[in-house]
Order: structure tokens, then sequence, then C-alpha cells
């Protein structure tokens, strides 16, 4: 008998603020969960007006609910390991109040502790039923997150599927688009050969006109006076020669080709510092601009021709004698696309 009132005053099968805060954990992570499902579907109705931006989220939204579902299943967890706890205090009840049973014929005590300890059994069993109750609304919300991340991931290799698709495409079209910019390339090196050959057979082998690499090589010499930029006659004369092969070569050449003569100017390294030229980058785009506007006089269609100046700063010769000054005072031609 004093052993039962120790019991009694101990208490020990008082589980109801456990229960509590169970429950209060509970029904946070449920608010929890239908918050973050308000807001995946919310996400999910944007529309994904990019393939990268699309597949950045979609792994995004995946890392997200693969998250969360290792967090449900870490609760779930605890909750069954709380519920084991609560059946294995009504196991110890139950084998209580079967104890204290079987003494009532000897106290009356006895008979009062069984029956408290059978009203606290029902009690019990009554939170175990909402506890599994609970459980099982956590399952169906977490196969609903379950079958959410499944549609994802099916839209996912849905997207990836896409995009390899276009990549191909985009990859077939690159190298069509590769071959016929070589075509082309090599259409125009052939009506370039030409022009140049056609040059060679005017201009003759003259040592102040070369051909360097793809381009028609003239010193300045031949079309101005030093500091200048106004043609000479000997000038215009050469560039009538050049005109006429120009316009002929342009009869032959497709109109789709996007082909310009661009007329270069070059000066040596001795800086030029004149009324008319301040330096010699102006000087060079002057005298490139010369001959353009001449050709163009003659009949050589405008947007066909590209003036540029480039001073002195793409010499032929990188030494300071003479020689290389004038090596480096040139006009250059080169037929080239546009």
């Amino acid at each position: 008998m004093a052993l039962a009132r120790a019991r009694r005053n101990d208490g020990p099968f008082n589980y109801w603020p456990g229960f509590v805060d169970a429950l209060s954990t509970l029904v946070l992570s449920i608010v929890f969960l239908l918050s973050v499902f308000l807001v995946v579907q919310f996400f999910l109705s944007q529309e994904v007006t990019g393939k990268d931006k699309a597949l950045d989220e979609l792994n995004a939204r995946i890392a997200q609910l693969t998250e969360m579902l290792s967090l449900e299943k870490l609760g779930k967890a605890s909750l069954d390991a709380e519920l084991a706890q609560v059946k294995a205090g009504l196991a110890a009840a139950e084998s209580e109040r079967k104890a204290l049973s079987g003494g009532l014929a000897a106290s009356s005590d006895a008979q009062g502790k069984a029956a408290e300890l059978g009203k606290a059994l029902d009690s019990e069993k009554a939170v175990s039923a909402r506890a599994l109750s609970q459980i099982e609304v956590l399952n169906q919300q977490i196969s609903a997150l379950r079958r959410q991340l499944a549609a994802l991931e099916d839209a996912l290799d849905a997207s990836e599927k896409r995009d390899k698709e276009s990549q191909t495409r985009i990859a077939d079209l690159g190298q069509r688009l590769n071959i016929a910019l070589a075509q082309r390339v090599q259409e125009l090196s052939r009506y370039r050969s030409e022009f140049f050959g056609r040059l060679r057979s005017i201009l003759g082998n003259r040592p102040d006109i070369r051909v360097v690499g793809d381009r028609f090589v003239f010193q300045s010499e031949v079309f101005f006076e030093t500091g200048q930029a106004t043609l000479l006659p000997e000038g215009r004369s050469e560039l009538d020669s050049v005109a006429s092969a120009l316009i002929e070569i342009n009869k032959k050449i497709p109109d789709d080709i996007p082909w310009v003569l661009r007329v270069d100017g070059h000066t040596d390294t001795r800086p030029v510092n004149t009324p008319a030229f301040k330096s010699n980058w102006e000087l060079s785009a002057a005298r490139a601009i010369s001959v353009v506007q001449y050709l163009i006089s003659l009949g050589v269609p405008a947007d066909r021709l590209a003036a540029a100046g480039f001073g002195e700063f793409q010499p032929l010769d990188s030494a300071t004698t003479e020689e290389a000054y004038q090596r480096n005072r040139r006009i250059e031609l080169k037929l080239t696309e546009r």
C-alpha cells in the first residue's frame, strides 16, 4: 500500500505535457508544409521565359523539396519514436493495472489506483489515436510532396530534352552557316585573285607598286606629295586603271557577296604638324579618303568602298632609315568582306 502511494505521488504516467509539445510541433510543421506548398504552387504558376532560367528554377525547387522531404521524414521519425514511448508507457500502465486489479480484494486503495490507472490508460489511448491520425495526415502530405517532386522531375527531363534538341539544331545550323561562309570566302578569294591578276597585267612590274599577301601596296609618292593628301596627276592615272578593273570585276561578283575594296592609308613614324593635318592619323585618313572619292568619281559604287587611316602604327619596316620610311608611307588596296 505504501509503495502504491509512492508511485501515485511521483506521477510517472503524466505524459500530457509531452503530447501537447509534440502536437504543437506537428501543427507548426503542417502549417510550414502548407506554406511551402503554397509558395511552390505560386512559383510553378510562373511562365518560364528562358530555357537556362527554367532549368535553374526547377533544380532549385527540386533541392528545396528534397530538403523539406528529409525534414518531414525526420519529424515523422521523431513522432514514431514518441509514439513508441507512449505505447511502452501504455503497456507498463496496463501491466500495473492488471497487477493492482489482482490485489483489489486485499486493498481498497489498490482499487482506487486501478481506477485511476484505467482512466489514465484511456486518456493515453485517446492521445495515441490522435497522434496516429496526425501521422496519417503527415504521410498523405509527404506523398503529395513526392508526387509534386516527381512532376517537377518530369518537367525537368522534358525541358532538358527540348534543350538538347535545340542545341542539336543550333549546331546543325552553325555547321551549315560555316559551310556557306566558307563557300563565300572561297568565291570571294577567286574574284580577288582575278582582280589582282587584272591589276598586275595593267600596272606591270613597277618597284613602287607591289603585292603583299592579299593586298596591293602603292608607295605614297605615287599619289601624293610629302605631307599632302591631294592626288597627283600620276596618281589619278594609276587609279583610273584600278577603277577600270574594279568596275569590270564588280559585274562578275554576285550581289549577295558582301565585298568592299578597303583603302588603307599609312605614314612613317616621323610626326607631322601642319595647318591641314595635326597628326599622322589625320594625314593617313585624308589620303585614304581622297583615293576613295576619286574612285567614286570614276563610277565605282560608293557602297563597295571603305577608307581607313592607320597613321604610323602599322609599319612594314621598323628601321629608322630613309628606305624604311619610304616603304612605310603607302596606300594599300584590299578586296575583302564587308
